[in-house]
């Protein structure tokens, strides 16, 4: 029962870090993949497979050097010095993460909602900031709860969607895209890995204190493998309404708007927690940060992070993400090579010793 207890936990951690307000817009999903046609599909095939092995690896190294936060692992991956660089760099870009998500609560609840921007903003400032203020352990909770939930409403939407609903217009649109699209689709797939897994790096490693290291590897695996299925629905859903969606900015509303209003209600609170559990990643990575920075009780700077956000957060939505995700991906780039290459390694040392102790035990037998 523990065994299926700790895998249950890197599922959700997993699946928390990666599914926020992007993934739930549909957005991500519209970019990265259903841009580029059938070719979408090899792309989200490529997508699964590393999102599972990046997850397996990571916490291989995780419990192979009992590493439990995400700034030691940046400086084993990468170095003391870049590793160092790295860590600034993301938690720059974790502390403009939770700008951008306070900003897209706000713009759900002042387009989705017709409620003031404000009002969402200081709801998730406040619900964040009440989830998180034990640590890790309200970090975990609030996944154990809210990832479920979303994972399930988008799994009925985005479902019933992908089986039920017509009007699929997806192979003249194929047929158009030309040769550049199918040259570009494993690029454009390993960049929305990269970006993402760079977020989920920060969340992963602090369940190596909870998990033992099977237990840690298959979730983190299955995780992959989960979210990967998750993105093939998503994709085979927004693609029966090609080119129609590429107009929306939330194009999963526009889909659950076609079942039904009621689910279209339902989807945008999907939406919100999806940006909650994105905010409640970058939160806590960026106050634990600074807590260790500064040597001020994590607590306060919890709160100090979280007030600090709120400015940039007035901005718009939209021009906040252009901004930022583009460079989170060259960031995410640089931390899967590593990891790919340090595991490999150390893999292939295990392989090479347990080989050589065999052959030697056979010789002296």
């Amino acid at each position: 029962m523990d065994e299926i207890r700790q895998r249950l936990m890197l599922i959700t951690g997993y699946l928390g870090a990666v599914i926020g307000a992007g993934f739930a817009s549909g957005q991500e999903i519209v970019q990265f993949f259903v841009n580029y046609g059938n070719y979408g599909m090899k792309g989200v095939i490529l997508a699964t497979i590393l999102f599972a092995v990046c997850g397996g690896l990571l916490l291989y190294l995780a419990h192979n050097h009992k590493i439990a936060n995400y700034q030691d692992m940046l400086q084993y991956l990468l170095g003391y010095r870049l590793g160092r660089v790295v860590d600034f760099l993301l938690a720059l870009f974790l502390f403009l993460g939770i700008s951008t998500m306070l900003s897209a609560s706000g713009a759900v609840f002042y387009e989705h909602l017709y409620l003031p921007k404000m009002l969402g903003i200081f709801l998730a400032y406040a619900v964040i900031v009440i989830l998180l203020i034990t640590g890790k352990k309200g970090l975990i909770l609030s996944y154990n709860v809210l990832v479920p939930v979303k994972i399930l409403l988008l799994l009925i939407i985005s479902g019933y969607a992908a089986i039920f609903l017509q009007g699929n217009q997806f192979e003249s649109i194929t047929y158009t895209l030309g040769e550049e699209y199918g040259r570009s689709w494993m690029i454009a797939s390993i960049l929305y890995v990269a970006y993402n897994f760079a977020l989920a790096l920060v969340v992963l490693t602090e369940y190596q204190t909870i998990t033992n290291r099977h237990n840690g590897i298959v979730g983190a695996v299955l995780g992959g493998l989960i979210l990967g299925m998750l993105v093939i629905v998503n994709y085979i859903s927004l693609s029966k309404f090609l080119p129609t969606i590429l107009h929306y900015e939330v194009p999963m509303l526009f889909i659950a708007g076609n079942i039904s209003l009621t689910a279209k209600h339902i989807y945008t609170l999907v939406l919100w927690l999806g940006i909650l559990t994105t905010a409640i990643a970058n939160t806590y990575g960026f106050a634990q940060r600074f807590s260790r920075f500064t040597g001020l009780n994590y607590g306060l700077c919890l709160i100090v992070c979280m007030t600090m956000a709120l400015p940039l957060s007035m901005q718009s939505f939209s021009s906040l993400v252009s901004i930022i995700y583009p460079i989170f991906g060259l960031l995410g780039i640089s931390i899967i090579a590593s990891l790919i290459y340090w595991t490999v390694k150390e893999i292939a040392g295990e392989l090479y010793y347990r080989i050589t102790a065999f052959l030697n035990r056979h010789k002296e037998g």
